[in-house]
Formats: C-alpha cells, structure tokens, sequence
C-alpha cells in the first residue's frame, strides 16, 4: 500500500535518544504507538482518515524502525517518558492515545504515569504485562507466547535470527492474521528492511526483556485505575489475545471507564487486517476530542 505523500518523518534527540517519527493533518494531536513485529508503517491504514480531522503523531519506539537502538530504558516507564519527551518537543500539553500490542504496554503506563497529560486511550489487541505474567503457564505458552520467553534469553535470539529476519516476521505475520496472505510481499519487505537495521532485533528483544521491570511498575500501583476513558479493541481470532482472555473483563480491571469492541474475522494486527472497523471504531471514540 502506498503511503500518502502528506506525511512527513522527523528526527530529535529526545530523553537521551534519536527518536524518529511521521506526522500528518491538523487539529488536536493524536499519537500512534505501534507494536512488535512493527514499525510508524503499521498505521499507514490509519494516518489517512485520522489526518482528516487530527494532527497525527507516529513515532517509531525505542528499539524500532528509524529511531536509535540503545543497551539500555526498554522498561515501560522510559518508554513512555520517550513519548512524554515527543509531546514536549511538539508543543502537545495533552493527547489523546492510541497504542497496539508493545505500544498499548507503553500506552498504559503513560496514562498511569502522566494523567493529567492523556485525555483517552485506546489499547489494541493487547493484555497487559501483570496480567500475562499472572496467567503464563506451558499452555500459555504453546498458545502463543512462547517467544516472550525465547526473546529473553541473552544474545541467543539474535544469533538465530540473523540473517533469518525474514522467515522470522513472515511467521508472525501469517500465523497472527485470520488471512495468512493479509500482508503482501512488498508490505513484508518494508518491516523487513527495518528490522535488518543494526540493533534492531536486539532493540526488539530487549523490549521484551524488559518484562520484569514492566511487572514490577505494574504492580507497584495495580490497584489505582486509569482515569481517562479506554478503548479495548481486539481480534476475535488470534489465539493468544481474543481466544485466550475475557479481553473486555481484563480491561476493567485497569481502567474505571473501558468500553470493548470483539473485531470478528480478525487476527493479533486489527488495524492492518480490519482496517475499515478499527478507524471507524477509533474515529467515534476520539468524536469531541479538540485538544
């Protein structure tokens, strides 16, 4: 799919590091955070019909794509200043949110972190840290999440994956969508290319590896709701989000104003595979947002 040419990429050196980031439209600022195995590209769907009536903001995360690599601040907190320092550096005081999978994590802990700074959220296909790791088990495991245990062992994913970077997110891609063949060969390539980059996939698997600092923060303010209104939206298909959770009950259990929507036919990459549900979905929720 060709990306439209109103959108233009930005770089700053922002909380320490290069961040990378697309921009597009005007109006009240609303801001992507994508997941893995992704990069801004995976809102390339989204940016046309947001941009309509929002300043859309697209970053790139700490690790990801076209922003810097580092050893070091994949914890879900350093992640989120990341985006609080992108908000500073645009003149933003408050956004509204959007975060899919890596994203939403990062996403959630913004909203507990900075709450005077989030207006609303929208947490795609995604159950948070505390809650995987209350639930993780062989079955679990097997369900889907077996490479969040693969990714954290040191050095060795990336010796594997080297190389391999294409088989290794060809997989996910086809196994994590309702239609295997959703992502055409040239879209596959554009996430390929990124995650050939140095440091990326040992960007990738130190977000991952951050695991038990991001349960440790969870559980240090479980029990304080998000106050903003959430949005949960997820596939009804993929094995180890929709068929694995009550993803509506889950959320509840965060936020104090949550609102669910099951996206049928629809794998783990809803706003690549149902595009048309999730940006009218999104488009009613941010209705009477103006910055």
């Amino acid at each position: 799919m060709t990306v439209p040419t109103e959108i233009t990429h930005h770089t700053a050196v922002l909380n320490g590091i290069n961040q990378h980031w697309v921009s597009a439209g005007q109006g009240p600022p609303v801001y992507l955070l994508h997941g893995f195995p992704e990069t801004w590209y995976g809102w390339r769907k989204q940016i046309p019909a947001l941009a309509e009536k929002y300043t859309v903001i697209a970053p790139d995360l700490r690790g990801y794509g076209d922003t810097e690599k580092p050893a070091s601040g994949y914890d879900k907190r350093t992640m989120a200043q990341d985006t609080l320092a992108l908000m500073d550096h645009l003149g933003h005081e408050r956004i509204a949110l959007i975060g899919h999978d890596r994203g939403a994590r990062v996403g959630t802990r913004f909203a507990k972190d900075h709450r005077g700074r989030i207006d609303r959220f929208v947490a795609m296909d995604n159950i948070p840290t505390r809650v995987i790791a209350d639930t993780y088990d062989v079955a679990m495991a097997r369900q889907g999440y077996w490479f969040f245990t693969f990714l954290q062992v040191p050095d060795l994913p990336e010796a594997l994956i080297a190389g391999n970077e294409e088989v290794w997110l060809t997989h996910f891609y086809r196994s994590w969508s309702y239609n295997p063949d959703m992502l055409t060969a040239e879209e596959i390539d554009v996430y390929v290319r990124a995650y050939r980059q140095p440091g990326a996939v040992r960007g990738s698997c130190m977000d991952y590896r951050a695991a038990p600092q991001d349960v440790a923060q969870d559980r240090e303010d479980e029990d304080q709701l998000i106050d903003c209104p959430v949005l949960t939206m997820w596939g009804e298909d993929f094995s180890a989000v929709g068929k694995a959770y009550d993803v509506l009950d889950v959320w509840k259990g965060l936020a104090r104003d949550v609102r669910g929507v099951a996206i049928p036919r629809c794998g783990h990459l809803c706003q690549e595979e149902r595009p048309e549900i999730v940006n009218a979905e999104v488009l009613a929720f941010l209705d009477g947002w103006n910055g």
